[in-house]
């Protein structure tokens, strides 16, 4: 029975072995291109660096006895500038070159007397927990800037020039929902439904009440706000950044 492909309906999963050993990298592409990996590889320390760097690959499975420039040197120049995933080979095995190539940033380690089933086990897991990691990052909700104010969705923190806002659950929404529109209008309806998701108990005339609060929470002055502005007959808007009075 054949071996399962990576990347049934994909193009190939493109993979770089830094290794001196000619023949371990020919029988390494054998084995993993009917899988569905494209195998570049390198003979020397500087060669796989110059590689990496040009890349893109999904994985390097990178050796450390290498000519020119050794295992970790490359690792440690890789990490300055990618966090592609890398799996560590070495033909010795100790505890202490095993240490130094994680705490490098290598994702993984082998010793040269891998079976291919294992380097295959090993090369989809790191290639998952790097593909896991990444799609975490990129769902994050990033941080909202407006002018010295800045918003961390996440934490659900709020500063003001680096100091910490003590702000009640409502007041951090509607900051949050201001910032998020900054330079446009948000009618007292929208504010609610975006608090009302959170069931808190706020009805329309209290999203003015709310808001009075938070301007005092940032220093606003209503009559003339570096902030909230408040739109007759229509709602709300947070000044943008590069307005008049907003620093």
């Amino acid at each position: 029975m054949s071996a399962q492909r990576d990347n049934p309906a994909g193009s190939p999963v493109p993979i770089l072995i830094v290794d001196d050993d000619v023949k371990l990298c020919r029988l390494i592409r054998e084995y993993l291109e009917p899988l569905g990996y494209e195998v570049t590889a390198a003979h020397t320390g500087p060669e796989g660096l110059q590689a990496a760097e040009q890349g893109p690959f999904s994985a390097i499975i990178l050796d450390v006895m290498l000519p020119g420039m050794n295992g970790f040197d490359v690792l440690r120049s890789l990490r300055a500038k990618s966090n592609v995933p890398v799996l560590m080979l070495t033909g010795r095995g100790e505890e202490a070159d095993r240490i130094v190539g994680l705490e490098l940033g290598a994702d993984d380690y082998l010793p040269k007397t891998f079976s291919t089933r294992e380097l295959l086990a090993r090369l989809r897991a790191t290639i998952r927990r790097s593909s896991v990691t990444r799609e975490q990052a990129e769902a994050r909700e990033p941080e909202v800037l407006v002018g010295n104010l800045s918003i961390d969705p996440e934490a659900r923190r709020a500063r003001l020039s680096g100091q910490a806002l003590a702000l009640t659950a409502v007041e951090f929404d509607l900051l949050l929902s201001l910032a998020k529109a900054a330079g446009r209008i948000r009618t007292r309806e929208q504010l609610l439904n975006e608090v009302a998701d959170r069931n808190f108990d706020v009805f329309d005339r209290s999203i003015d009440v709310h808001i009075s609060s938070l301007r005092k929470k940032l220093g606003d002055d209503s009559k003339s706000p570096k902030f909230i502005v408040t739109v007759r007959s229509a709602g709300y808007m947070m000044r943008k950044p590069d307005s008049e009075g907003l620093v």
